[in-house]
C-alpha cells in the first residue's frame, strides 16, 4: 500500500466508524464499542506507518481537482511533511486512548453510542485539518470540529451548565471564525490559490500584497479555536463535558488546530513584523493570565483547562519568534502529558463519585486508593512544570531558547520586541505553572477535605490508558535531537541559560507553593475543620461552582467541608477573587455585547408587538367592525326590512323636494 493510500485511510477510517456508529448504535448496541475502538486503533497504526514512510524527507503532495469554481479552484489534496506526520500520530494515539478509556468511563451512559460516534467524527475532522493541502478543505475539518465540540461538551444536556457551556463554546469559536474565513479568502485572492504549497511559494517568490491584514484576520480564528486571549473564555467552561472529551480537545484536536495552522502558514505571518508582535503579545497575555487563573481554581478540570490555555500560549509564542520546530515539539509533548493529566483527572473524579467536576478542596484520602492515577499524574505534573528529565522540560526549553535567540536579534526578520515579550512572559509563566501544578497535586492527593466513599477499583481500561500515555510523557522529550530533520532543521536542544533560569524559577514556584500549603495547613490544624469557612469575597463564583457540583446530578460533588489549606489564596492575596473568575472577562463581554444585544432584542420585540402588530390588528379590526354593523342590519324580519325601505324612500323624497325647491329658487 502506497504512502498516499495509507494517508487517505487515516482520516477516512474514523469517519466511516462514525457513520456506522450513528447508523447502528441504537439498533445493534453490541457493535458500538468495536465501531468506536477498532477504526481508531487502525487509524493510529496507519498514522505511525505514514510517519515512518514520510520521515524527514521531502513533503508528499498529491492533489485532484475537487470542483471548478470559475476563479480559484478547490482541490482535494494531501500535503504531508515531517511535522504533519508526527501530529497525525499524536491525534491517532490520543484518540485511540480516549476511545478505549471511554468504554470504562461511560460504560453505563445511555448516550454512549452517539458520544463514541461523535468522538470518531471529531478525530476524522482533525486529521483532515492535519493532512490536507487545501485551505478550503481544511476549513471543512475546522468547522466540523466546532460542531462536534458543541454536541460533546453538551453531552450532559440535562444540566444547565452543560447546555450553557456547549453554546458558549460554539458561539465564541464562531466569533473567531468570521474573520478567519475572510482571511482565507483574502489570502487566496492575493496568492491566486487555496493550495498551501502555492501560497507558501507566493510568499517566498514575490510576497503578498496585504500580509498584515491577512495575518490578523487569520489570528481571529486561531484565537477562537486555540483559546487565546481574548477568546479563551469558552475553554474552562467546556469542562462541563465528559472528561475523556476534555482530554481529546485539549491534547490532540481543536485547540491544537489553531497552532497547527499558524505553523503551517508561518511564512505568511513572518511576512509582517506587526503581525508577529501582535501574536507575541497575545501569547504573553494568555500565558500569564491563564497561569494566575489556574492558581485560583478549585475544580481540578478548570485548573487543567487554564493550563492548556497557557501551554498553547507557549506554542504560539514560539511561532511569534519564528521557530516552528519548537512550537510543534511542545505541541507533541504537551499532547502526551495533558492527555494523561485529563484521563488521570477522570480517574480521580470517578473515584470521588462524580461524573464530571470535582472540587479539589473537598478531596481527601484518594492517593492510596488510586495508586495508578497518583503516580502517573505526579509524573505528568512534573512534565507540565518542565522539571527535567521529563518531556515538558525539553520542549518548553526549546521555546524559551528560541525566544532568547530572537530577543538578542539573532533570528532573521523577527522583531526583538517579540522575542523579549515571549521570553519574559514565558519565564513568569514557568513560575506560575510550577505553582499551580504543585497546588493541584497537594490538594488532590494530600488534601484535608472529607474522605469520599470508596467506589472500588477503577476500570482496568482507564488505568491501562494512563500507563500507555505515561511512556511518551517520560520519554518523548529525549527525541528532541532527532526531530530537527522532521521540521526546519533548527536544533531543539535546551540552551544552558534558559534551562538554568527556567528550571530555577519552576523550582521556586513549586517550593513557595509547598511552603504556603504547609503554612495554611498548620493554621487550619489549629482550628476544627468545620469551623473554617471559605471567605465570601475570596472567590466569587466558587460557591456557585460548589452548589452546581452538589445539586446537579451530572456533577454530583463531594460532600463535606472544604479544605481551608489552599496555598493559592495565600499566594495571590487580593488578586485571588479576580483570578478565580477569569479576571471578569465574561462580565466585560456581558456588558459590552450580551446586554446590548438583549436590549436591542427587547426593543425589536416591543416595536414588533406594539407598532407592527398594531397596524396588523387595525387592518383586521376595521373590516370586522364594518361587518358587525352590517350583520346587525340583517335581522331576517320582513317588517323591519319594509319599514327601513319606507323610511329610506321617505328620506329620499324629502331630499329630492329640497333639492328641487333650491333649484327653483
Amino acid at each position: 500500500m502506497t504512502l498516499t493510500t495509507t494517508a487517505v485511510l487515516v482520516p477516512l477510517l474514523p469517519f466511516l466508524g462514525s457513520v456506522a456508529g450513528f447508523l447502528l448504535g441504537r439498533r445493534a448496541p453490541g457493535f458500538v464499542r468495536p465501531l468506536a475502538v477498532l477504526p481508531t486503533l487502525a487509524t493510529a497504526a496507519l498514522a505511525v506507518c505514514v510517519a515512518v514512510g514520510q520521515g524527514g524527507g521531502p513533503a508528499t503532495d498529491v492533489a485532484t481537482r475537487l470542483t471548478p469554481t470559475g476563479s480559484i479552484p478547490i482541490d482535494l489534496s494531501l500535503h504531508i511533511d515531517g511535522f504533519a506526520a508526527l501530529i497525525g500520530v499524536l491525534v491517532g494515539v490520543v484518540a485511540a486512548c480516549v476511545q478505549i478509556y471511554s468504554t470504562g468511563y461511560l460504560r453505563d451512559d445511555p448516550r454512549y453510542p452517539s458520544y463514541a460516534a461523535l468522538v470518531s467524527l471529531f478525530t476524522s475532522a482533525m486529521l483532515l485539518v492535519v493532512y490536507t493541502g487545501d485551505l478550503m478543505v481544511l476549513l471543512v475539518g475546522w468547522e466540523v470540529m466546532g460542531i462536534c465540540s458543541y454536541f460533546l461538551v453538551g453531552h450532559y444536556w440535562e444540566t444547565e451548565a452543560a447546555r450553557a457551556a456547549s453554546l458558549k463554546a460554539f458561539l465564541v469559536t464562531k466569533l473567531g471564525d468570521v474573520p478567519f474565513l475572510f482571511g482565507i479568502f483574502a489570502l487566496a485572492a492575493d496568492a491566486g490559490t487555496f493550495q498551501i504549497t502555492g501560497i507558501l511559494g507566493k510568499v517566498t517568490g514575490g510576497g503578498l500584497h496585504h500580509p498584515t491584514l491577512i495575518a490578523l484576520l487569520l489570528l481571529g480564528g486561531v484565537a477562537g479555536k486555540s483559546a487565546q486571549f481574548p477568546l479563551h473564555t469558552w475553554l474552562p467552561d467546556a469542562m462541563a463535558g465528559p472528561t475523556p472529551v476534555s482530554a481529546l480537545i485539549h491534547a490532540a484536536t481543536m485547540v491544537a488546530a489553531g497552532v497547527y495552522l499558524v505553523a503551517r502558514l508561518l511564512p505568511v505571518f513572518a511576512a509582517s513584523a506587526a503581525a508577529l508582535v501582535v501574536l507575541a503579545v497575545m501569547a504573553a497575555i494568555t500565558m500569564v493570565g491563564s497561569g494566575l487563573a489556574a492558581l485560583a481554581q478549585d475544580d481540578i478540570k478548570r485548573v487543567l483547562a487554564y493550563s492548556t490555555v497557557g501551554q498553547l500560549g507557549y506554542m504560539l509564542g514560539a511561532l511569534a519568534v519564528g521557530d516552528r520546530g519548537a512550537a510543534v515539539f511542545h505541541l507533541l509533548t504537551h499532547g502526551a502529558f495533558k492527555a494523561l493529566l485529563f484521563l488521570g483527572a477522570g480517574v480521580i473524579i470517578h473515584a470521588a463519585g462524580t461524573n464530571s467536576l470535582a472540587a479539589m478542596s473537598r478531596m481527601g484520602g484518594l492517593a492510596r486508593r488510586i495508586p495508578d492515577a497518583y503516580w502517573t499524574v505526579t509524573v505528568a505534573l512534573l512534565a507540565l512544570a518542565a522539571i527535567p528529565p521529563f518531556a515538558g522540560f525539553f520542549s518548553k526549553e526549546a521555546v524559551l531558547g528560541a525566544a532568547e535567540h530572537a530577543a538578542h536579534g539573532q533570528a532573521h526578520g523577527i522583531p526583538d520586541a517579540a522575542g523579549w515579550t515571549v521570553l519574559i512572559s514565558g519565564l513568569l509563566t514557568a513560575l506560575l505553572t510550577a505553582a499551580y501544578a504543585t497546588r493541584l497535586w497537594l490538594l488532590a492527593f494530600k488534601g484535608r477535605g472529607a474522605e469520599v466513599p470508596d467506589h472500588g477499583r477503577q476500570p482496568l481500561v482507564m488505568n491501562a490508558m494512563l500507563w500507555v500515555l505515561f511512556v511518551p510523557t517520560v520519554a518523548l522529550g529525549l527525541t528532541g535531537p532527532y526531530l530537527p530533520a522532521w521540521f526546519d532543521g533548527r536544533s531543539l536542544n535546551p540552551a544552558l541559560t534558559t534551562s538554568v533560569v527556567g528550571t530555577g524559577v519552576a523550582l521556586i514556584g513549586g517550593l513557595v507553593t509547598y511552603a504556603a500549603w504547609r503554612h495554611t495547613s498548620a493554621r487550619a490544624a489549629r482550628a476544627p475543620l468545620g469551623a473554617v469557612t471559605v471567605a465570601p469575597d475570596a472567590a466569587p463564583g466558587l460557591a456557585e461552582e460548589l452548589a452546581i457540583e452538589s445539586h446537579t446530578p451530572a456533577y454530583g460533588g463531594i460532600a463535606g467541608a472544604p479544605d481551608p489549606a489552599d496555598p493559592g489564596r495565600l499566594l495571590l492575596g487580593p488578586l485571588h477573587r479576580h483570578a478565580a473568575v477569569g479576571f471578569h472577562l465574561d462580565a466585560v463581554y456581558s456588558t459590552l455585547f450580551v446586554r446590548p444585544v438583549r436590549a436591542a432584542a427587547q426593543l425589536v420585540r416591543f416595536l414588533d408587538r406594539e407598532v407592527v402588530d398594531t397596524y396588523v390588528r387595525g387592518a383586521g379590526t376595521a373590516p370586522r367592525w364594518l361587518g358587525a354593523a352590517v350583520r346587525r342590519a340583517q335581522t331576517g324580519n320582513v317588517q323591519t326590512y319594509l319599514g327601513a325601505l319606507l323610511a329610506g324612500s321617505l328620506v329620499l323624497a324629502v331630499v329630492a323636494v329640497l333639492v328641487a325647491t333650491g333649484t327653483g329658487a
